[in-house]
């Protein structure tokens, strides 16, 4: 197995060297005397290609051209310099968030950025553009400017300082009542457990409970907090873990519309905005624990009325989106949820004891998996 060191070397040889293809490809435009021009997948869930056997959203072949003009002089200068700046901090080891690249555009002259929002543009673009290289922002060398979830349980991280190579070991069960917060860059990481699956959790309220009470230590698992939609740092790290180590991942959220076809379906396939990169950060082997229409009734469940943003997203995703309408028992679920009208809490498990979702509701639901919804 390559060392963190080797791998990494890898990857920012092909970064640079895609960098250098396409600006290779521009000079030859130039030289033909042909409008230079850069290509980029359209980001929607109209672009995309769903294949349960692959696991993810893919990307289609829908193309945005951006083409040198005079209207598109200062995006496509800008889309270079950003560019250039990717390649810098690559071969000086170093990195900038969105933030960081937005204020580095100041010295860029007329192709500076005046918002950030313009900034963010370009640099999903390149990152787009990318991608079909199979080069991830994180590699480019561009962060999110926040961290992933946090990590209770039965897990070993080895951390490698990618500049002396000395490795930290970090026992995720000694925290005491606190977590190992996912770092923003995880590619160099590596793990050990024994666990038997990881627990993604949408709240922070719900991990700090089955944390606190160590149910990763009755339940043999690994605790994550996804704290609602997951980061990408987060996505990341649970797909590593999970193929690293082999494991099963199940999610624990909200038994609402934006819970199941948000924060769910992100962590499982992804989602249309992000199909260009889908296949590094979604996590296939992830199924639905809870919370389930089926579980409302079951287990009496509180409740609050659907909003009309919730029945709207429910009837989108089951028109539109090609995760649900490949998956017949989610198609059932949220018509089911539609019909009741209704959407429960995970803490909505609280009426029947504070600790009733680590004492019944979990075991319960862990020794029937075959049952989750997929």
């Amino acid at each position: 197995m390559k060392s963190p060191q080797a791998r990494k070397a890898k990857l920012d040889r092909v970064t640079v060297e895609a960098i250098r293809g396409v600006a290779a490809t521009i000079q030859q435009r130039i030289d033909r005397h042909t409008r230079p021009e850069v290509a980029f997948p359209i980001r929607s869930l109209g672009n995309v290609r769903y294949d349960p056997k692959k696991g993810w959203f893919e990307i289609g072949r829908g193309k945005s051209v951006r083409t040198l003009s005079v209207t598109t002089a200062k995006t496509f200068a800008q889309t270079l310099k950003m560019m250039a700046l990717s390649k810098e901090l690559v071969e000086t080891n170093d990195f900038a968030t969105k933030r960081d690249a937005y204020y580095q555009s100041k010295n860029w002259g007329d192709a500076r950025f005046d918002e950030q929002t313009e900034s963010d543009m370009v640099m999903d673009d390149v990152e787009a553009m990318f991608s079909v290289h199979g080069v991830s922002r994180e590699q480019l060398r561009f962060i999110p400017d926040e961290h992933g979830g946090a990590v209770a349980g039965e897990l070993i991280v080895y951390d490698t300082d990618l500049e002396t190579g000395k490795v930290e070991r970090i026992d995720c069960t000694r925290f005491g009542s606190g977590a190992y917060s996912i770092p923003s860059l995880v590619e160099h990481l590596t793990f050990e457990t024994k666990a038997k699956f990881i627990l993604c959790i949408e709240t922070g309220g719900m991990f700090q409970r089955l944390q606190s009470h160590k149910f990763w230590q009755r339940a043999r698992c690994i605790l994550v907090s996804m704290a609602g939609v997951p980061t990408r740092a987060t996505r990341r790290f649970v797909r590593r873990l999970s193929d690293s180590c082999d494991l099963p991942v199940y999610a624990f959220v909200d038994c609402d519309p934006y819970g199941i076809s948000n924060i769910y379906r992100t962590l499982k396939v992804g989602s249309g905005n992000a199909a260009h990169i889908n296949r590094f950060f979604c996590v296939p082997r992830a199924s639905f624990l809870g919370v389930t229409p089926q579980d409302i009734v079951d287990h009496k469940l509180p409740t609050h009325p659907l909003k009309d943003v919730d029945v709207k997203r429910a009837k989108d995703a089951l028109k539109n989106d090609p995760f649900f309408r490949i998956h017949e028992p989610w198609a059932r679920a949220l018509e089911s949820l539609i019909r009741m009208g209704v959407r429960a809490e995970q803490q909505a498990l609280a009426r029947w004891g504070l600790n009733y979702v680590i004492d019944e509701y979990l075991p319960g639901k862990l020794r029937n998996p075959r049952a989750f919804l997929p």
